[in-house]
């Protein structure tokens, strides 16, 4: 185990500061410094790592960027905001619970996520913040034999705020295989204006690999890719689920201010030989009532319908339906497994906070 306690995580060397008896459980991480979690030979694997940071506002939290060094590579292949990271997405930590991660009680963050590592492991993380940060922090390892065909884990985060209308939001991308899309994880800050939308979430998950133009593994919607249907609440399972569902106290708004969905491609597995790209749609969803014929009118100027046009519902209280293209504010964190160590992640403090 590698803490503060015992940087090197050498055999019987833990828990020895002030005559062990906790002497050393954490560290204040000062405005702009990065300090070293572990640098550790290898081979060996990261099974379990655990952090914890007190309560602070989103934009200071998500200041805080986690890196990882394979084997002695300048350029990091992780290169995520702490939170997002271990799936606390828009720095806002909720109780969250799946196969890979979780967050008990939205404080303390833990990843069950392999990391092998053949010749060396550098964790760093830089607190880009303007105030300085109290961290508690654990990684759990292993020393021994990776095999050769082991995928070394890589993580992205891409932010767009907003997103451009027409064009998908980007998930993963740059990946080069071999290697396996382990998942990801996705935030939506979702646009109230303007108001003719009452679902935001129609848009398809693409996966292209290997070049491709067009995808051989398309979605159906949104809410489909995390497993639910006809519209999204907070819910969580093993595989897939939405942790964040936030509407601020009294709105009436159709839709709801923050999101944030998971997904883990465990028992159903996306490898590639060459090339990965993920993207997801910003396409809601439109109803409009008897006697909305002006408004109608000005969705069509607009010219942002699209699929196979307006559909006659007359039921229900609904005499229109329509889906429609649309901008949000989109970030997604990316994880795969890759054959070859590969640095300059994209990402940073920068993107992910504004």
């Amino acid at each position: 185990t590698i803490s503060f306690e015992n940087p090197s995580g050498a055999a019987s060397a833990a828990g020895t500061a002030a005559g062990g008896r906790k002497g050393a459980p954490f560290r204040m991480i000062d405005a702009g410094e990065t300090v070293t979690l572990a640098d550790i030979d290898g081979p060996g694997t990261v099974r379990h790592m655990w952090c914890t940071v007190p309560p602070m506002r989103p934009e200071v939290l998500r200041s805080l960027v986690l890196e990882v060094f394979y084997d002695g590579a300048d350029a990091p292949s992780v290169s995520v905001p702490l939170p997002d990271f271990y799936g606390a997405v828009h720095g806002r930590p909720v109780p969250y619970a799946s196969a890979l991660q979780s967050t008990p009680e939205g404080r303390g963050y833990n990843s069950w996520i392999p990391m092998p590592f053949r010749r060396h492991l550098r964790i760093e993380l830089r607190n880009a913040s303007a105030r300085s940060v109290q961290l508690y922090h654990q990684i759990d390892l292993t020393l021994g034999p990776v095999a050769d065909d082991s995928g070394i884990l890589h993580a992205t985060f891409r932010r767009e705020n907003p997103t451009e209308l027409r064009r998908d939001f980007t998930i993963a991308d740059g990946f080069t295989g071999p290697g396996r899309f382990l998942g990801c994880n996705v935030g939506v800050r979702v646009f109230h204006e303007p108001s003719w939308f009452s679902w935001y979430g129609e848009g398809e998950v693409k996966m292209y690999l290997d070049g491709e133009t067009t995808p051989t593994w398309c979605g159906t919607g949104l809410e489909d890719y995390v497993g639910t249907a006809y519209g999204m609440g907070a819910h969580q399972t093993a595989y897939q689920g939405a942790s964040l569902v936030l509407r601020e106290p009294g709105s009436s708004a159709p839709n709801p201010d923050l999101v944030s969905f998971y997904r883990w491609h465990l028992p159903d597995p996306i490898v590639f030989e060459r090339s990965l790209r993920v993207t997801i749609q910003q396409i809601g969803a439109i109803l409009l009532p008897a006697g909305s014929d002006e408004l109608k009118a000005e969705i069509d100027a607009a010219g942002i319908v699209c699929g196979t046009g307006w559909t006659h519902v007359g039921r229900d209280g609904v005499e229109w339906f329509a889906i429609a293209e649309r901008v949000d504010d989109y970030c997604a964190t990316a994880y795969a497994y890759l054959r070859d160590v590969q640095g300059g992640a994209p990402g940073g403090v920068a993107a992910a906070t504004a």
